[in-house]
């Protein structure tokens, strides 16, 4: 059995984390907090309690959640035991997993670098790693869409080649996954300079590759990056056709994992909804952990903005701010576009602004106009489907899987993968936190009844109709 720093013991943070919105309060507290992570096996997750009797409640109650969740997480079939500890023991590992927990919130701070080299050094290192020096994981905003996959990127940074090898980060335009491998790569550099890092983005690599073929140096270019002991490789699907860059990428891939070294990749979308990317190296991607970074919450959004608005020594009225981050709700990069403009206006003019001469000038942006027209949200279908059906909005996001509820959950799914721009991501998320995976087999699942059944197919279509309408 390993100790609380293992494989697990992350995901077990999130489970606990997701479970926790999912339950009344004084339930979570009641039970929740009487447990505690002790260690792991293979794909096992041991978990202690004081007594049998705490141990037999949340077994009865909470088990099917919990394995499932953690099953969720990692992708791959996780068991749960529990033991039974001492009082003391159990309160002693609540201290360890609380001063844990403070230390990551309080992270990243940026300690005295081993080997002592200069500023200037150090930054002329990352500009040769390709890397951006500005991004830092202290000036990535965390929000409820972002945070595991934040503390999966620090921790990788902390122990390179370690826990989560391979990774794979994916989301939207704009949802900070460039910010994410940047800051992975200039940590390490700041803590350990000794290692090589060698940032890329897929196009840099594939063009690289290009080169090295036309001047016959192939040698030096498989040097280049299998000779690294942290590979960070951006937008892999831009691969999506190139073959032959695939195939090195291939042989790259087994190398670096071989060695034991370190590699991150990000991707605009689940590797499982790329096309022409051959099995063998979408296997290798999924090999590890991936996470997904998804939409900023309004109050996350919000927390961007001041954050990025004191950064620029701007005033900005909250006001303003706020009619930003209710109507820009697309992703990270829209908002800091947003912002970049009335601070310019307002810079250039020496004007204050006022709420309605921003309303002006951002009217146009294409990501205010979106969401304009973007009039029927998920919530909107859930409720729709769930009242042809009889079923409440609860229940269909719920955790149940009675049979009365897995049909109007499904074409909730299909619809709001069918009617809106939503990914699978977001759909998933609305359905109460559930992975892409389940919201693809609704829709496939919903798209081959409609096939084979008519009067099933002529229900999807009174319900879109209905949708529809409420849209216009």
């Amino acid at each position: 059995m390993t100790d609380s720093k293992s494989y697990y013991f992350e995901f077990w943070q999130e489970t606990a984390s997701r479970i926790k919105e999912t339950l009344p309060e004084q339930e979570y507290t009641t039970w929740f907090n009487r447990i505690v992570y002790i260690g792991s096996d293979d794909r096992k997750v041991i978990l202690a309690g004081a007594s049998q009797f705490i141990l037999d409640t949340v077994i009865s109650r909470y088990k099917g959640l919990i394995v499932n969740t953690l099953s969720e997480l990692t992708g791959e079939e996780i068991s749960v035991d529990f033991i039974v500890k001492s009082r003391g023991e159990i309160e002693e590992r609540k201290k360890q997993d609380t001063g844990e927990k403070k230390q990551k919130q309080e992270e990243p701070v940026i300690q005295v670098v081993k080997e002592k080299i200069s500023a200037e050094k150090n930054l002329k290192m990352k500009i040769g790693c390709n890397l951006n020096p500005s991004y830092e994981f202290t000036n990535f905003v965390t929000g409820d869409n972002s945070t595991f996959a934040f503390n999966a990127s620090l921790a990788i940074a902390k122990n390179p080649g370690v826990s989560y090898n391979p990774c794979l980060i994916y989301g939207g335009v704009g949802m900070g996954k460039t910010h994410l491998l940047n800051s992975i790569g200039n940590y390490i550099l700041d803590h350990t300079p000794e290692l090589k890092v060698m940032y890329v983005t897929a196009e840099m690599f594939t063009n690289e590759f290009i080169e090295s073929i036309g001047a016959q140096k192939t040698q030096g270019f498989k040097n280049k990056f299998r000779k690294v002991d942290v590979l960070l490789i951006d937008d892999i699907h831009f691969l999506q056709g190139k073959d032959s860059t695939q195939e090195e990428l291939f042989h790259t891939f087994n190398n670096l994992y071989e060695s034991k070294k370190q590699m991150v990749f990000t991707c605009d979308r689940p590797i499982s909804e790329l096309k022409n990317i051959t099995d063998r190296l979408s296997s290798r991607f999924e090999r590890g952990l991936n996470v997904d970074l998804q939409p900023p919450n309004y109050e996350t959004r919000m927390a961007i903005l001041k954050s990025k608005t004191k950064k620029r020594a701007s005033a900005m009225s909250d006001d303003i701010l706020n009619y930003i981050a209710v109507n820009v709700c697309t992703n990270v990069r829209d908002l800091e576009s947003s912002l970049t403009k009335l601070i310019a206006y307002s810079e250039l003019l020496g004007q204050d602004l006022s709420l309605d001469k921003a309303k002006e000038l951002l009217g146009s942006l294409p990501s205010i106009a979106a969401n304009a027209n973007q009039t029927l949200s998920i919530d909107t279908i859930i409720k729709v489907v769930g009242e042809y059906f009889n079923v409440s909005t609860f229940e269909i996001k719920g955790k149940k899987k009675n049979k009365s509820l897995i049909q109007p959950r499904q074409i909730a799914m299909y619809l709001s993968r069918d009617i809106t721009e939503f990914s699978t991501t977001e759909i998933g998320t609305e359905f109460g936190g559930r992975d892409h995976t389940t919201v693809m087999h609704a829709f496939a699942r919903i798209e081959s009844l409609m096939k084979s059944d008519e009067s099933f197919s002529n229900t999807i279509l009174k319900l879109r109709r209905d949708l529809t309408n409420i849209k216009k």
